[in-house]
């Protein structure tokens, strides 16, 4: 297919479509002519795992573009594609050198040998817990570190949900592509639903009686 026909399957601008080429993040198409390439239902594909890291994920595009060259890296072992995904939804913060914080991150570290999870503090998705758990401490919430192993518990069946995910695709171009969306877009998912619990938890636990499940 022509640039125009891919544009109008995906619902990405030319410009767009154009400007990914560019950075990277789109293989170029096949030349059929000097001014006039050609393009393929793997274009249409990449593009819509583009345009949903982005709108859904909430990535930028140079992220997106490290994850994508994770992606098409044949040598790159499975863990390594998701571990770059994940390194990808790292929140950006300031670092904080004090009580609280140095306390948080005691107390991650902590819950990962607890655990026995296979990662360490030093890991993004730790670093990002130790900075949410210090802003809690200095708003007079450190007793929520008492329920991280219920969080942990609910963490790591929704992890193991997402690889069982995973696990069920047998192409290797299936399978990268669904670690980074049981990665990238799971979370999203899980966070939205997590809202919705939390609308019918505080519904059931505070509300005044009736259906209160408009909100």
């Amino acid at each position: 297919m022509r640039i125009a026909e891919l544009s109008r399957s995906t619902g990405v601008p030319v410009p767009t479509i154009k400007y990914y080429v560019r950075e990277g993040l789109l293989p170029p198409g096949e030349l059929s002519s000097p001014n006039q390439a050609q393009y393929s239902e793997s274009h249409a594909r990449r593009l819509r795992l583009i345009r949903a890291l982005l709108d859904v994920g909430g990535l930028k595009v140079a992220a997106i573009a490290e994850v994508l060259r994770a992606v098409d890296d044949a040598d790159r072992p499975l863990h390594k594609v998701l571990g770059e995904a994940a390194s990808r939804l790292a929140a950006q913060h300031a670092e904080h050198d004090d009580k609280e914080e140095a306390e948080a991150k005691a107390a991650v570290a902590d819950l990962l040998a607890r655990r026995g999870w296979r990662t360490n503090e030093s890991n993004p998705a730790a670093q990002d817990l130790a900075r949410a758990l210090a802003s809690m401490d200095r708003l007079g919430h450190g007793g929520f570190r008492e329920v991280l192993d219920e969080y942990a518990d609910a963490a790591e069946r929704v992890a193991h949900a997402d690889l069982d995910y995973v696990g069920r695709k047998a192409a290797v171009e299936d399978l990268v592509e669904s670690v980074v969306i049981g990665t990238v877009l799971g979370e999203a998912v899980f966070n939205a639903m997590r809202r919705l619990a939390h609308v019918d938890a505080s519904a059931r636990v505070f509300g005044a009686g009736g259906n209160d499940a408009a909100q």
